[in-house]
């Protein structure tokens, strides 16, 4: 199977974001007509965006329930950039479910949730493996992060099962080049002198150049960043999210997007209906001034369905009612309705232009 596959034809409802919220992934399945076990009353298909994983209070039993309810026959699913950072090993923050290295800066966050036994984490990674990056219909594309054409067709031939194979394929050559230019050193140095205040939301390290520079290099040359964490570009200013200090911000590159086939998305941290008094988060404010059940984009053909449930460990750590803010939703294909893990359905607006 290859990286970028075709999806049947037929309605889908097409899932966002989970991030080991398997209690909301239940009930919204529950409202989607669907059994745990992948039964479904009619034609209609499930397809994940990704991100699957962190952050959530059971990431592993997300999963396990991803893979049941593809093999049923009536799922597909996407890898999301987590899923990468999992098969890349790369421990970042939330993954302390799975990773030991991040189990004690994770807790003070994200406690309580149950981690992945030793005995299970070779299944769980040899289930993600078989999963693509891309989806494509002649009526509908679905990817987590960004349609990037270049990227692609670079992976369009790519054997599923690879990934990390891959990855370090294009982040040695990332490596290779900064080596020759100092960068790697400089990349290196400073990570090692500002590593405890990288994560510190109270005391920020300083702008780090090098470091912007090499993510940035990173991320423009390795396909599986630009499809599965989006186009980014540097900023003048860091700023503090995903518990860790960034150099670089997320593109909406929809506003460039200029086929007429609709793009659906996750990835971007949407919120439902926000009230002016309601902090919104960094990402959310790509969507500033549209709907927040609005298609956007150029030709107003693209659609983030990742709606924050992914945040409602914010809500726990708070002692409010996990459910008040972040919601895990489905876009139905073709009828282009949203329906949420409360039950809630509401027809999506600004309609695509194609």
């Amino acid at each position: 199977m290859k990286l970028v596959q075709s999806l049947p034809d037929g309605p889908l409802d097409i899932v966002g974001d989970i991030h080991g919220e398997i209690d909301a992934l239940k009930d919204l399945l529950l409202h989607l007509g669907y059994g745990l076990d992948g039964s479904t009353p009619g034609s209609r298909k499930l397809v994940f965006v990704g991100d699957f994983c962190d952050r959530g209070p059971n990431s592993p039993e997300v999963i396990r329930l991803v893979e049941t309810l593809i093999k049923s026959g009536n799922a597909f699913a996407i890898l999301g950039n987590h899923e990468i950072n999992l098969l890349t090993c790369d421990a970042k923050d939330g993954s302390g479910w799975f990773f030991d290295s991040r189990y004690a800066s994770d807790v003070p966050f994200y406690a309580p949730f149950n981690r992945a036994e030793d005995s299970e984490k070779d299944n769980l990674v040899q289930f993600l493996n078989t999963l693509p990056i891309v989806f494509e219909r002649s009526d509908i594309r679905i990817v987590h992060a960004s349609w990037e054409q270049k990227s692609i067709d670079q992976i369009r031939n790519l054997d599923t099962g690879h990934i990390k194979q891959y990855y370090d394929e294009w982040d040695q050559w990332v490596r290779d080049e900064a080596r020759r230019t100092g960068l790697l050193e400089r990349y290196a140095t400073e990570l090692e002198k500002w590593k405890v205040e990288i994560e510190s939301e109270q005391n920020p390290p300083p702008f780090l150049h090098a470091v912007a520079e090499y993510e940035a290099l990173q991320q423009q040359y390795n396909p599986f960043k630009v499809l599965t964490s989006g186009i980014e570009a540097r900023t003048r200013q860091a700023f503090f999210s995903g518990n860790r200090w960034r150099f670089s911000d997320r593109l909406p590159w929809w506003n460039n997007y200029d086929h007429r086939i609709p793009v659906v998305i996750g990835h971007y941290w949407r919120l439902f209906n926000p009230r002016p008094d309601q902090p919104q988060s960094r990402y959310s404010l790509l969507f500033q001034g549209l709907d927040s059940t609005a298609w956007h984009g150029k030709r107003h053909n693209v659609f983030c369905v990742d709606y924050s449930v992914g945040a409602r460990w914010r809500n726990r750590k708070e002692n409010r009612c996990p459910t008040s803010r972040f919601r895990l939703a489905a876009l139905q294909w073709p009828e282009m309705r949203l329906v949420f893990d409360s039950g809630q359905q509401v027809m999506t607006t600004n309609l695509p232009n194609i």
